[in-house]
């Protein structure tokens, strides 16, 4: 099954707990997607959701995520008052527990550091897709690492 890009930014948001200070931004959760769609398709060969990401200055983008998160600015989005979970499988939570657990202690500008030293973000142009081949290869060596 392959998801809408805002119900994986949802899920990502429903992880974090203000409480403990753990907390989440829109351009966080757009390179969050990026490891969960890069993973997904290196560990499934399909992607996690249906929405093509977009390099910017700031690290990859899925526009219609980011339109619906800009709202939010620089500030952490609020966590939703219930997500259902259950709409994943086992192998869509272990991507997404995977990627939150790795990658989503990290400010969204150390990310951005990571994100510049790999290949398919270094590979698109401005504005441009990230493509899914790009996304593939490089994860896939990662795993094999």
């Amino acid at each position: 099954m392959v998801f809408s890009a805002i119900t994986i930014a949802n899920a990502f948001v429903s992880f974090t707990d203000p409480e403990e200070g753990d907390l989440i931004t829109n351009l966080k959760v757009q390179k969050l997607l990026y490891y969960a769609q890069g993973l997904h398709l290196a560990l499934y060969d399909t992607p996690l959701f249906s929405e093509e990401l977009i390099k910017r200055p700031n690290g990859p983008v899925v526009p219609d995520v980011f339109k619906v998160l800009e709202q939010y600015g620089t500030e952490a989005i609020p966590v939703p008052e219930k997500f259902d979970y259950s709409i994943f499988s086992d192998q869509h939570m272990e991507v997404l527990t995977e990627v939150n657990l790795e990658f989503g202690q990290y400010t969204s500008i150390r990310l951005l550091h990571l994100l510049n030293e790999e290949r398919p973000y270094q590979k698109a142009q401005l504005n441009e897709v990230i493509s899914h081949d790009e996304l593939i290869s490089y994860f896939t060596s990662r795993l094999e690492n």
